[in-house]
């Protein structure tokens, strides 16, 4: 029987791409989306036309209720979870912090932060072995603005991204013992939309060109981190902040 996979905002951009991906190393993918049901079924449509499972779940990570939704939907369709990935994220559009809203802040740390904690909740009391669990995988997906604070764009994702950085590092002691590893990829400049939703949406070819490895990543490539770290071949990875940005 397939492993099953979580990956939250699967329906675009790096989600998408570790959709598909895991799909082609055999796990039965569940993926999670907020509004965008066309795109999560695209997803799913392509995975499922190459012989693969796959399934498409709403559900909005800041609020309770959609996670234990989502959780208990997966248990019912494709059994235990084997490894989650922490993707689904917020980004508004850039502003310096004298003109942001309390209401902004809130909704990017409700995404980013409570997201990933709730998620990880489900996904620990299903997988530690202390509860029953088999043991299993939690690979967050954080970003390089937790190091360098994207001032003048989005320092309040950038905060988020450092919170994700010490979940990631303290839940991986917390439940080492309990056959459960947990790791974050940290993605520089890649080539997805989320720029467009930022307002700029030429930021990707723009600030590329600037780094050591002179381009922008693609989502593709930030997957193939994540299979790693959720794969057997990481196995004495835990607490691990993995770059993936060319150098920046």
């Amino acid at each position: 029987m397939a492993e099953v996979m979580i990956i939250t905002g699967g329906s675009r951009g790096i989600g998408a791409a570790t959709a598909s991906l895991a799909a082609e190393r055999g796990y039965a993918v569940a993926l999670s989306y907020r509004r965008d049901e066309g795109a999560a079924a695209r997803v799913v449509d392509a995975i499922r036309a190459r012989g693969g499972v796959a399934l498409a779940i709403a559900a909005d990570v800041s609020v309770e209720e959609d996670v234990v939704r989502l959780f208990q939907t997966v248990d019912g369709a494709l059994g235990p979870v084997a490894a989650l990935v922490n993707n689904a994220g917020a980004l508004e559009r850039q502003a310096r912090l004298a003109d942001m809203t309390a209401a902004r802040v809130q909704r990017t740390l409700g995404t980013n932060v409570l997201g990933s904690f709730l998620c990880a909740r489900e996904a620990v009391r299903r997988m530690s072995t202390l509860r029953g669990g088999a043991g299993g995988a939690i690979v967050n997906v954080s970003s390089r603005a937790s190091q360098l604070g994207s001032p003048g764009e989005y320092i309040d994702y950038a905060a988020s991204k450092a919170a994700v950085d010490t979940l990631t590092i303290g839940l991986a002691k917390e439940v080492a013992a309990e056959g459960i590893r947990v790791n974050a990829v940290r993605p520089g400049i890649i080539d997805t939309d989320i720029h467009a939703s930022g307002g700029d949406p030429g930021r990707a070819a723009r600030l590329g060109a600037g780094l050591p490895l002179g381009r922008a990543g693609s989502p593709e490539e930030v997957a193939r981190a994540i299979l790693w770290l959720a794969s057997s071949e990481s196995s004495y990875c835990t607490g691990s902040l993995l770059d993936v940005a060319g150098g920046r």
